[in-house]
């Protein structure tokens, strides 16, 4: 199972287009955009599991919170529906998977996509249920523990890592003390675009 096949490919035309509506942008950008932001919070949910108790909280949070229902209906989701308060709250998702590291990664986004800071922070906010939502089903669907979980994490990770260079840009800013400095720390990579990640 690859979690992030499974993201892009709800990333359908008029999903991209109600995204771009919503945070005022291109729809070029805004897939771009939000491809990297499933492998960024993808990759952050996989260090997350691979810690005993980051990885119990995020089990417990998919038992309770994420079952995968809200994609039932991505473009109510995107709409402003709300089937329940924590499986739609993109801020308090966002706050468990990245913890300090928001604004970084909001950072990152911004910068390889063209979007301005507020558009894709808007955008992980909606894009977040859809990663949970996406985990809470195939969770429910196969039943894995621990274990499993963690697993399809680091392999949808590493799928991804040999096929982008993207993902090695996503482990340095995840991997940023949060000082600040990280467009310093961009600027000197010599960025290239995240867009494109499941493109061959």
């Amino acid at each position: 199972m690859n979690l992030l096949e499974l993201l892009q490919d709800q990333l359908s035309g008029p999903v991209v287009d109600q995204l771009s509506k919503t945070i005022r942008a291109d729809k070029e950008q805004t897939a771009n955009a939000a491809e990297g932001v499933f492998a960024t919070l993808v990759s952050a949910l996989s260090r997350n599991a691979a810690k005993p108790e980051a990885g119990s909280a995020l089990m417990n949070a998919l038992d309770r919170d994420h079952d995968g229902s809200i994609l039932n209906d991505v473009m109510g989701m995107l709409g402003g529906a709300q089937p329940t308060a924590k499986a739609n709250n993109g801020m308090g998702i966002l706050d468990h998977i990245l913890g300090g590291k928001a604004d970084n990664v909001v950072q990152m986004i911004s910068k390889t996509s063209g979007l301005n800071f507020l558009q894709s922070s808007e955008l992980m906010k909606l894009l977040a249920p859809m990663v949970m939502g996406t985990l809470g089903k195939a969770k429910q669907q196969s039943g894995f523990d621990l274990g499993g979980l963690s697993q399809i994490l680091t392999g949808s990770v590493q799928q991804a890592s040999q096929k982008r260079e993207g993902m090695s840009l996503i482990e340095k800013v995840l991997d940023a003390d949060g000082d600040g400095n990280i467009m310093d720390d961009l600027a000197g990579m010599g960025m290239k675009v995240l867009g494109g990640f499941f493109r061959k």
